[in-house]
């Protein structure tokens, strides 16, 4: 089933303005972890698909993909300041992608730690907000950092 990059590309879209309102993003747990998948754009340096771990903006949408591999995950929710200075900084880390929006055929956005943690600080400085981090200085801070390692 082939699903439309545009309607992908809104989805993401959504996601970072959804998260950055409500301040939550959702994964779907396990005693193991988070729900992961591969990339179907991104190969490593061995030829194998990056892995991913994906997250939503909703929580009924998180809940629509508990099915076939994920059926036994739950919904979690991570504050999204944890998920840009820990998930993002930590995946871009261990060469992972950040998948999001996934839908009940798997069909998502693949994103780049970083790149995301730039969309997400651009977000936030337009509708006003700051988010209060452990390792940096808010926004301006983390997002300064991120362009450094992006350069």
């Amino acid at each position: 089933m082939y699903q439309n990059h545009i309607t992908v590309k809104n989805r993401h879209k959504k996601f970072i303005k959804t998260i950055c309102e409500t301040e939550i993003v959702y994964g779907l747990k396990n005693k193991k972890g988070l729900a992961t998948s591969s990339s179907v754009h991104y190969d490593d340096e061995n030829g194998e698909p990056v892995g991913m771990i994906c997250f939503w903006g909703e929580k009924t949408r998180a809940k629509s993909c508990m099915k076939d591999g994920w059926k036994k995950y739950e919904p979690t929710e991570i504050p999204l300041s944890e998920f840009m200075e820990n998930w993002c900084v930590g995946m871009e880390n261990d060469g992972l992608l950040i998948g999001t929006q996934f839908d009940q055929n798997m069909f998502g956005f693949e994103a780049e730690p970083l790149e995301l943690i730039i969309d997400l600080s651009t977000e936030l400085k337009s509708i006003g907000k700051d988010l209060n981090f452990r390792k940096f200085n808010g926004i301006a801070d983390l997002e300064k950092q991120v362009k450094e390692l992006i350069e």
